[in-house]
């Protein structure tokens, strides 16, 4: 009986230091969780600040102008040789890329995209139109490629999710 007892102890113990180190586990890896989260949270903060900037001049004063036929919007399409259908689709484009970067599930794609528009738009501006103002596309684009890298996880979910419905 007494073995029994000093076995049951034993295993009593064995049980708790196993209990205690998967706590002092799981402690160091909330705390490190924590760090990166808050370091993770930050930078979302920082980026999703510049995704509604960078998204309200799209729309408001890049995308707009183009559907209203503003003078220099136009006036700059005349300059590249590019008729006014191509002046709606750069600004659907520019609207529709505005749209998606402030809706979470979206901005990943959306900056995806816009990486295509700005690459096109330095192009423009270093070939055609003034080389200096190259470098707001430039910009925009590492914008967008760090939007982009952010919310990779996102990004992967809605293709896997368009995938499904698709029956694959």
């Amino acid at each position: 009986m007494t073995a029994s007892v000093q076995n049951t102890a034993a295993t009593a113990t064995a049980v708790q230091n196993v209990t205690a180190t998967a706590r002092k586990r799981r402690t160091a890896a909330s705390a490190a969780s924590a760090s990166v989260t808050g370091k993770t949270s930050v930078r979302r903060r920082v980026l999703w600040g510049f995704q509604i900037l960078i998204g309200a001049f799209l729309l408001f004063g890049s995308a707009m102008p183009k559907f209203a036929g503003q003078a220099d919007a136009v006036e700059t399409f005349v300059r590249l040789g590019w008729h006014d259908g191509m002046r709606y689709f750069v600004g659907a484009v520019e609207a529709a890329g505005a749209i998606g970067l402030v809706i979470p599930r979206l901005a990943g794609a959306a900056a995806t995209g816009l990486i295509g528009l700005m690459v096109g738009a330095a192009l423009t501006q270093i070939l055609v139109i003034e080389p200096a103002w190259a470098l707001l596309p430039a910009v925009f684009g590492v914008i967008f490629a760090l939007v982009a890298w952010d919310r990779r996880a996102e990004t992967r979910a809605l293709v896997n999710g368009l995938k499904r419905g698709r029956g694959h």
